[in-house]
């Protein structure tokens, strides 16, 4: 597992450069962090920390947990500047992050966020002034309808809990996003990622606003940080929908 990467606010590893957006964009939802990063939570000391969700090469990420999570990083990857392609069997789950990015001169929805269907199609060719997050919202096993091939296109894959056939889909992610998780679930999660007992137990503890970064040597639990706008369109932080 190759891993995105997490950094705190004195980090020197290197992240995707700007993009721009409006002004009344950036009111709604949460700034971008340090030249170009994604802000994506806190540490457990109060530190902020940042992913490079959108980067030069390919990339998967893979959400356990419940919608919120997956709709926040979606408008946050919208506010630097992304194209956001959602495939979805809910499309109605979906509809307020379309609604977020506003809507054209001619007064249909932004291009900039797209509801799909679970099928195969053709992809926009992402490149560095307009990255693409493919969001694949296809259940607890989900196909390779989006696969990440090119450079600027990250393919982050909404999993509402573990099975054992989406383990290929997990394990060769660069960066998964873990929300609490069952027991039972814990079993599995052990078994993909081989982590110790104390880690597991971990995962069975966390609060609704609590999630833990996992990736190559990272294991990194971090509190999600929701501004007044992003609660507007999203709701309060919780663990399921």
């Amino acid at each position: 597992m190759s891993s995105a990467r997490l950094m705190d606010s004195q980090g020197q590893n290197s992240v995707a450069p700007e993009f721009l957006v409006s002004p009344s964009l950036l009111d709604v939802v949460s700034p971008s962090g340090d030249r170009g990063g994604m802000m994506l939570g806190a540490g457990m000391q109060g530190e902020p920390l940042t992913i490079s969700v959108l980067r030069p090469v390919p990339t998967r990420m893979v959400v356990v947990g419940g919608l919120y999570l997956a709709r926040q990083i979606a408008l946050r990857a919208m506010a630097t500047g992304a194209l956001i392609i959602i495939a979805t069997g809910r499309p109605q789950a979906w509809q307020q992050i379309q609604r977020a990015a506003g809507s054209g001169p001619d007064g249909r929805p932004s291009p900039l966020v797209q509801l799909r269907r679970l099928t195969p199609a053709d992809l926009p060719r992402p490149t560095e002034d307009m990255p693409l997050l493919v969001v694949h919202d296809g259940g607890h096993v989900p196909q390779e309808l989006f696969p990440p091939r090119s450079p600027w296109q990250t393919t982050m894959y909404v999993l509402p809990y573990l099975h054992p056939q989406a383990a290929s889909t997990a394990n060769t992610a660069d960066l998964v996003l873990l929300q609490r998780l069952p027991h039972g679930q814990t079993q599995l999660a052990s078994q993909i990622w081989r982590l110790r007992p104390q880690m597991a137990q971990q995962l069975t503890t966390l609060k609704d606003d609590q999630v833990i970064a996992l990736g190559q040597d990272l294991w990194r639990p971090l509190r999600l940080v929701t501004t007044p706008g992003e609660t507007q369109i999203l709701g309060q932080v919780r663990r399921g929908d």
